[in-house]
């Protein structure tokens, strides 16, 4: 950052924008471009200096803060000033072609034109404007009446002057939003100003920019609360994209306050966290909270401010947000209805985007700076332990913050030729489950029961589709489905499975962090090394992450030679199952024998209304992959589909080959129990089982408004029960009896449903 110091302003270099920052700690009114005459004469003069200005920042114990769009309209009249003055026309006479005579008579339009230009236009526009075709009005009537052609000729060229100022001002976005005001409008009214200039105010200790008034113009589509922030929802004329308004609780707080934490920001400053304590955000965000608690209650105790030791603590918690924490990103990913979070470079320039549950794209009132961007880059180097230079210019890393859980990808020169730039992709709170998905429609219950049975069944599975699929989510909720007697090793360079809370629900699992395929060199090890590491760690269901480059040959190695004896299970890019194949096969170089050691495939995409709008993640198609062909699986049926997406009923149905009880992998697992070998009618039932309870589970949940009947908490228990039933039954008579196990395990769930209400 560059800085020029002029008095008791500064123009400032932030990122690749100039911005006009004014001290106004000492102005006994509030800094406002729409309410006062010489605040906007004063900010167009510094303009007509600094025309290359983006932004401009008053500072008065808070930031108000006009935008871009804002500032322009304030250039352009200070262009028009700047034409007006270097053209001498209002400083001196001799240029309007009077003579020595008729410039005694006409001395006084010198006095007129000068109040108009040097001091009317600056502060007041509209005035300006007003005023100026007023007097155009009256000269054009006088000159019928003059009789000395000396004066004609002066009246003449003064009539040229104001027609060039009332068409110039006329021109400028200011008069041509404000059209509709000019009707009884009097020179010194500031109301028309009010409707485009709004600053955004900003508590001075962030950086980062919130316009906190919602758009006067916009449609309200929802409004709801995240833990003590208000979000608002709006369509905005001319913009197919929804804005999301958020107004978090440090917008909120009262001028004592304010105060407290700008003095305990700066003085927490001072204390820098060392790099080993970012290998532990959360114990260090617990330091920083107690610190700042105590520092803030001698704070205010010294002040005299009355605060309660409540409220301290809320203060405590914001002001870690705004030191060791991320800011406003942390706002957006505690809201569990956003899916996605990017900041496009050059930062500062354009707000934070992000992608909604329910209203799909957005753009927010949230602007970052340039200073908080390269603060968040180092902190993700820290926590990451990964590189982000000119050589590594793409960083991937995992962000956990109070209320939320991310994938992080950063971007910099000279892959980002402008900078920084971030996306975020938010993981759910709680890992997500088949019944949630058949909840929302993404996959069939006849699909999930299929699954629950397949990995049951140890298969190698992979999850594909396109970015932003749902792959990860859907291969979580696989994981929930895995029995809590199996072992699970997860593999992944950017943590985002849900290994954290799986464990807390009692899982045996460990999570190994490998290299990213995009960092070159460092300390981590390979993901193909990884995946041997694992085959050590003993009998284990093996997730991973991601397959993405080499690590897929080490993969297909040890599912050929049975090292797993249990599900295999990741995620692929790739559309279709025939893309899948072409990515391990051509991209990724594995034989194409290797390849047959691939059970199933899941595709989930998203699919969008006819309008283009609208889009909605869902299972199109779970494959079997038979071993049956030599060259290629397409040409040669080893591809099978068992069910497929139906778009005019929006719904996972199954194919004939899986009725019939054609499918190849189905009968493997058949063949493995004794109850099942040869008898496709038990299998099926037992498919179809599976998909009853997961279906009632969603009944049960949306008749009693009890959504916790869906979350990994309550099914994982589910599955526990269903299990032991199982094993119960057939041990009491000898087989599954599919009527007892449902009957038993639905009279379970209604026992409990209660328990399940009270745990939300």
């Amino acid at each position: 950052m560059t800085t020029k110091e002029e008095g008791m302003y500064q123009i400032v270099r932030d990122g690749d924008e100039e911005v006009l920052k004014v001290n106004a700690d000492s102005w006994p009114y509030t800094p406002s471009l729409e309410d006062k005459f010489s605040v906007m004469a004063d900010v167009v003069d510094k303009l007509v200096a600094s025309p290359s200005v983006k932004r401009v920042i008053f500072h008065q114990r808070k930031k108000f803060v006009y935008s871009y769009d804002q500032v322009q309209m304030l250039i352009e009249i200070a262009n028009i000033y700047t034409h007006l003055i270097k053209g001498k026309k209002v400083l001196s006479i001799s240029g309007w072609g009077f003579d020595e005579v008729s410039a005694r008579f006409y001395g006084d339009k010198m006095g007129e034109i000068q109040y108009l230009v040097l001091n009317l236009l600056r502060g007041d526009p509209l005035g300006a404007f007003v005023e100026s075709k007023r007097i155009l009005r009256e000269e054009r009537i006088l000159i019928k009446r003059d009789v000395d052609e000396r004066v004609a000729q002066a009246r003449s060229n003064y009539i040229l002057l104001l027609s060039e100022i009332v068409d110039l001002l006329e021109k400028t976005k200011i008069v041509q939003i404000l059209k509709n005001s000019i009707d009884g409008f009097h020179i010194g009214d500031r109301k028309p100003y009010r409707e485009v200039f709004r600053a955004a105010v900003t508590p001075d200790f962030i950086y980062t920019r919130l316009r906190s008034n919602p758009p006067l113009d916009g449609e309200e589509l929802d409004f709801y609360k995240v833990g003590d922030s208000e979000v608002s929802i709006f369509r905005m004329p001319g913009d197919i994209k929804t804005y999301y308004h958020s107004v978090p609780i440090e917008f909120k707080l009262n001028e004592d306050e304010y105060e407290l934490l700008d003095i305990a920001k700066n003085v927490l400053a001072g204390h820098k966290p060392r790099n080993e304590e970012f290998m532990n955000p959360d114990k260090m965000r617990a330091t920083f909270y107690n610190i700042g608690k105590d520092l803030l209650g001698e704070l205010a105790k010294n002040k005299g401010y009355d605060i309660s030791y409540e409220r301290i603590g809320e203060l405590a918690k914001i002001l870690v947000r705004y030191t060791v924490g991320f800011g406003l990103i942390e706002i957006l990913l505690a809201d569990q209805n956003v899916q996605d979070v990017t900041i496009n470079s050059p930062v500062g320039e354009s707000p934070m985007y992000l992608v909604h549950q329910e209203y799909g794209e957005c753009y927010t009132n949230i602007v970052p700076s340039y200073d908080d961007a390269e603060s968040w880059a180092t902190k993700f180097r820290l926590i990451s332990g990964r590189p982000l230079d000119e050589a590594n210019p793409v960083l991937d890393t995992e962000l956990n913050v109070p209320g939320g859980r991310s994938r992080v990808a950063v971007m910099t020169r000279p892959l980002s030729p402008k900078g920084l730039a971030f996306a975020m992709r938010r993981h759910r709170d709680r890992p997500w489950t088949l019944p949630l998905f058949i909840n929302n429609r993404m996959i069939s219950p006849l699909g999930a029961g299929l699954v629950s049975f397949l990995i049951d069944g140890a298969r190698t599975m992979l999850v594909a589709g396109t970015r932003s699929s749902g792959k990860t989510s859907l291969l979580g909720s696989f994981m929930v489905d895995i029995m809590r007697k199996y072992r699970i090793i997860t593999i992944e360079d950017t943590l985002e499975l849900p290994v954290k809370y799986l464990r807390q629900l009692g899982y045996n699992i460990q999570n190994m962090k490998v290299r990213s395929a995009l960092t070159t060199g460092g300390s981590e090890m390979s993901a193909d090394d990884g995946i041997r590491t694992s085959l050590r760690l003993g009998d284990s269901s093996l997730i991973i992450g991601e397959v993405r480059s080499v690590e897929a040959k080490a993969l297909y190695e040890a599912m050929r030679t049975g090292a797993l004896a249990n599900v295999v299970a990741g995620t692929i890019h790739g559309a279709d199952p025939y893309g899948v194949y072409d990515r391990v096969v051509n991209d990724l170089n594995v034989p194409k024998t290797s390849f047959k050691a691939t059970d199933i495939i899941t595709v989930a995409n998203p699919v969008k209304s006819a309008d283009g709008i609208n889009s909605w993640k869902r299972v199109l198609q779970i494959t079997e992959v038979r071993k049956h062909w030599s060259d290629d699986p397409l040409r040669e049926r080893g591809f099978v589909d068992l069910l497929k997406y139906d778009a005019k009923r929006d719904e996972l149905l199954p194919t004939a080959d899986l009725l019939n009880g054609e499918s190849e992998v189905v009968k493997a697992v058949a063949g493995n129990v004794r109850e099942w070998a040869g008898n496709w009618d038990a299998v099926w039932e037992n498919i179809l089982l599976r998909s009853r309870m997961k279906q009632v589970l969603v009944e049960y949940s949306n008749k009693t408004g009890n959504m916790e009947l869906l979350e990994s908490n309550f099914v994982v228990a589910s599955n526990d029960v269903f299990h032991r039933l199982i094993e119960q039954i057939k041990g009491e008579v000898g087989s599954i009896d599919n009527k007892r196990i449902f009957f038993e395990w639905n009279e379970w769930v209604k026992k409990n449903i209660k328990f399940a209400k009270n745990k939300t």
